[in-house]
């Protein structure tokens, strides 16, 4: 039997034991298919022709709170708790002074919980978690708490949800080119239900290799004694390879469907494509196809929880002044929680990051052509970096110190040592840091040469253009 604490509903324990799951996750997923079907009615009768924003506010937050208690219980409380603290803030020092107050206290806040969380009440044992984001008034409360949103995300732009709430996002319609935004009237509003079906159907083969192939390949085998003993070291490299591979369809599953709840409910739309079709991965989390054929450490990043990356470009890596990679990864360890695991995995991720960096800038236009040449390079660079991501983030699946370094000391902590000398061998790329502008110059130079980096950086670009004008956007409707 499945057994699991929870601070939530336990009305559907005997679905938990038929099917095996934690309570907590059956939770997650009932909820998340209610909020599906909420999303569609969401759309067909609180559509914003029909009704007034106020309303779709108050309805989208009050069936949010009702899915976050039925999850979480009284943890959901924190949602209302930050809410009216970061209100006050907002009250007593304005709103335009009030980003880096309000982050300072959510993430303060934040930390407090995780803290109680881990080490007050399940150690390792509560698998649901949760993470928190800057709230304020009924717009704000809607925005962190809308049913869409609240137990999966995705991240997405205050800009972009109230353009949503109030109806104007099909007519604001990104034209894909270089981030700008074209003004489209006079065409019809586009239907989700394609895209809401594809990526259901996603959700499905990836819940299935869950269910099934995963639990046969646990990451913790990695760390087998008897595994450790006996195996060779390239069956230790392929067994860590497919067990992190394993790891990732449940977050494919989440992701995915949480991004398509909020394509049901008309949220997503991202303009139309140079050939008139409408694309629905404004506020996506994530590219499968790109994650699993990454060449690079970057290429990886770029494609995995893409709203929260940009959301750490934007509020740290952008603003740091000194090491701001490293700032970014201690940003996001904290973000995530207070298991010892997390923050040897995003160490672990400087370091490798810096040297993926030094690697590619030294050699990487060695190898762009010809064609033949490039094809090598590639399957090369892609069989080491799923190598090096599978044995940077070990640790954020086991969690704890002692199995993690456990697993590092079994493989020598070769690829640390490898990482160090690479960054001690190799000259650094100088350079050039403006206000606000990305710290790696040569990486928006080496773009060219990659297509898919191309369209993420097109999507980044313009989602996070909505972030920047998002303190406007917010001062000027409280001030009206």
């Amino acid at each position: 039997m499945a057994t699991t604490s929870t601070t939530g509903s336990t009305l559907l324990q005997p679905l938990s034991n038929a099917v095996q799951l934690p309570i907590d996750q059956v939770n997650f997923v009932v909820c998340q298919l209610f909020a599906l079907l909420a999303a569609i009615w969401f759309r067909t009768y609180l559509h914003s022709s029909k009704t007034s924003s106020f309303m779709r506010h108050v309805v989208a937050t009050l069936l949010g709170l009702y899915l976050a208690l039925f999850c979480f219980g009284w943890y959901a409380l924190h949602f209302l708790v930050q809410s009216g603290i970061s209100y006050c803030i907002m009250i007593i020092i304005g709103v335009e002074n009030m980003h880096t107050y309000c982050f300072l206290f959510a993430l303060g806040y934040l930390t407090v919980c995780q803290i109680t969380r881990v080490y007050i009440f399940d150690y390792g044992q509560y698998s649901a978690d949760f993470s928190g984001r800057m709230p304020s008034l009924l717009e704000y409360l809607s925005y962190n708490c809308n049913f869409m949103g609240i137990l999966a995300g995705p991240l997405c732009s205050y800009k972009d949800y109230i353009t949503f709430i109030e109806g104007r996002s099909y007519h604001m319609a990104q034209s894909g080119e270089n981030g700008r935004e074209e003004i489209q009237y006079g065409r019809t509003e586009p239907s989700p239900n394609i895209a809401v079906i594809q990526k259901l159907l996603v959700c499905g083969l990836s819940l299935l290799f869950h269910l099934t192939i995963s639990k046969t390949l646990p990451v913790e085998y990695n760390i087998d004694e008897h595994f450790q003993a006996t195996a060779s070291w390239p069956t230790k490299v392929v067994y860590l390879y497919v067990s992190l591979l394993a790891a990732r369809p449940k977050y494919y599953f989440a992701w995915t469907l949480a991004d398509a709840i909020n394509n049901a409910a008309g949220f997503g739309f991202r303009g139309y494509d140079e050939n008139g079709a409408a694309r629905w991965d404004l506020i996506s989390n994530l590219r499968i196809q790109q994650i699993e054929m990454s060449t690079s450490f970057k290429m990886f990043l770029d494609n995995w929880n893409i709203q929260t990356a940009l959301w750490l470009k934007r509020v740290c890596y952008e603003r740091a002044s000194l090491s701001p990679t490293i700032q970014t990864f201690i940003l996001s360890a904290i973000w995530h929680g207070v298991y010892p695991g997390y923050y040897l995995t995003f160490l672990t991720g400087v370091l490798m990051t810096l040297a993926a960096r030094a690697m590619r800038s030294n050699f990487r236009h060695y190898f762009v052509e010809p064609p033949q040449v490039k094809l090598l390079y590639d399957v090369v660079t892609w069989i080491v970096t799923q190598i090096a991501i599978s044995y940077t983030v070990v640790p954020f699946v086991l969690l704890s110190i002692k199995p993690s370094f456990m697993f590092y000391s079994s493989w020598y902590y070769c690829l640390h040592i490898v990482g160090i000398l690479v960054l001690l061998l190799l000259p650094s790329k100088k350079t050039q840091r403006g206000k606000n502008r990305h710290e790696d110059i040569w990486l928006s130079q080496s773009k060219k040469f990659d297509e898919g980096e191309n369209s993420l950086e097109q999507n980044s670009f313009y989602t996070t253009n909505n972030v920047c004008n998002q303190n406007q956007e917010m001062a000027s409707r409280h001030s009206s």
